[in-house]
């Protein structure tokens, strides 16, 4: 017998909490993963003073990291292991320090190994400050575990 939740949502849940277990990188920046559902995730985070470059400005490098996180926890609501393959970031906006930042990911493709995912960051108020389209490709194994070798 087989141990994956039997609905998509389900699963999609499962796998966030799986990921999420060994997500340190996510952990340490206090991001929140708000909501998952197959192909999609809402992931947050607060822009802290050591997130801010020389310019009093948050760091790109963070803003394309909760992207990132975001399309993680998207492409991998499926149970099969899935990582990036390649990103394109724009940011359109500068953000400040104590801005809460949500990224929305959602999948526009998928098909065999590979998908196509676009992540909307955006500030409390609804003002886009950055677009992603990630790239993703599955790797084979499985992010929980299943019972009967399956």
């Amino acid at each position: 017998m087989d141990s994956k939740p039997a609905d998509p949502q389900s699963l999609a849940e499962t796998c966030a909490c799986a990921m999420w277990e060994r997500d340190v990188a996510s952990q340490g920046l206090a991001m929140v993963v708000e909501r998952v559902a197959p192909g999609e995730a809402v992931v947050a985070m607060t822009v802290r003073a050591d997130m801010v470059n020389g310019h009093d400005i948050c760091h790109g490098g963070f803003i394309f990291l909760l992207a990132d996180s975001a399309f993680a926890y998207a492409c991998n609501t499926y149970g099969v292991n899935t990582v990036a393959a390649a990103c394109d970031i724009s940011f359109l906006r500068a953000v400040r320090r104590g801005e809460r930042l949500t990224a929305y990911a959602r999948q526009t493709y998928r098909e065999g190994r590979n998908g196509i995912y676009d992540v909307s960051v955006r500030r409390d108020d609804g003002t886009t400050v950055a677009e992603l389209r990630g790239r993703s490709r599955t790797i084979g194994g499985s992010l929980i575990e299943t019972v009967g070798g399956r």
